[in-house]
Protein backbone atom coordinates (compact mmCIF):
# COMPACT_ATOMS: atom_id res chain seq x y z
CA UNK A 1 0.00 0.00 0.00
CA UNK A 2 2.85 2.39 0.77
CA UNK A 3 4.27 1.77 -2.72
CA UNK A 4 1.09 3.14 -4.30
CA UNK A 5 1.37 6.33 -2.24
CA UNK A 6 5.00 6.76 -3.30
CA UNK A 7 4.16 6.17 -6.98
CA UNK A 8 1.21 8.57 -6.94
CA UNK A 9 3.24 11.29 -5.22
CA UNK A 10 6.13 10.79 -7.68
CA UNK A 11 3.78 10.96 -10.67
CA UNK A 12 2.18 14.14 -9.33
CA UNK A 13 5.63 15.66 -8.85
CA UNK A 14 6.58 14.84 -12.47
CA UNK A 15 3.23 16.11 -13.80
CA UNK A 16 3.60 19.40 -11.93
CA UNK A 17 7.14 19.73 -13.28
CA UNK A 18 5.91 19.29 -16.85
CA UNK A 19 3.10 21.79 -16.26
CA UNK A 20 5.55 24.38 -14.93
CA UNK A 21 7.88 23.79 -17.89
CA UNK A 22 4.98 24.12 -20.34
CA UNK A 23 3.75 27.37 -18.79
CA UNK A 24 7.31 28.73 -18.79
CA UNK A 25 7.70 27.85 -22.49
CA UNK A 26 4.45 29.61 -23.37
CA UNK A 27 5.36 32.76 -21.44
CA UNK A 28 8.84 32.90 -22.95
CA UNK A 29 7.40 32.82 -26.49
CA UNK A 30 8.62 29.36 -27.43
CA UNK A 31 5.47 28.60 -29.45
CA UNK A 32 5.16 31.96 -31.23
CA UNK A 33 5.51 31.51 -34.97
CA UNK A 34 5.51 34.83 -36.74
CA UNK A 35 7.07 33.68 -40.01
CA UNK A 36 5.02 30.71 -41.20
CA UNK A 37 1.53 32.34 -41.22
CA UNK A 38 2.76 35.04 -43.58
CA UNK A 39 4.05 32.53 -46.14
CA UNK A 40 1.53 29.72 -45.67
CA UNK A 41 -0.52 30.80 -48.67
CA UNK A 42 2.58 30.89 -50.85
CA UNK A 43 3.66 27.42 -49.80
CA UNK A 44 0.25 25.90 -50.48
CA UNK A 45 0.03 27.59 -53.87
CA UNK A 46 3.45 26.32 -54.90
CA UNK A 47 2.47 22.77 -54.00
CA UNK A 48 -0.73 23.05 -56.05
CA UNK A 49 1.14 24.42 -59.06
CA UNK A 50 3.64 21.56 -58.98
CA UNK A 51 0.84 19.01 -58.90
CA UNK A 52 -0.93 20.76 -61.77
CA UNK A 53 2.25 20.87 -63.86
CA UNK A 54 2.83 17.15 -63.41
CA UNK A 55 -0.78 16.45 -64.40
CA UNK A 56 -0.40 18.59 -67.55
CA UNK A 57 2.76 16.73 -68.57
CA UNK A 58 1.09 13.36 -68.28
CA UNK A 59 -1.92 14.63 -70.23
CA UNK A 60 0.29 15.95 -73.06
CA UNK A 61 2.25 12.70 -73.27
CA UNK A 62 -0.93 10.63 -73.63
CA UNK A 63 -2.56 13.09 -76.03
CA UNK A 64 0.34 13.09 -78.47
CA UNK A 65 0.36 9.29 -78.86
Amino acid sequence: MSVIVILISASLFVAIGFLVAFIWAIKSGQFDDKYTPSIRMLLDEKKDKEEGASNNKSYKSTKGS
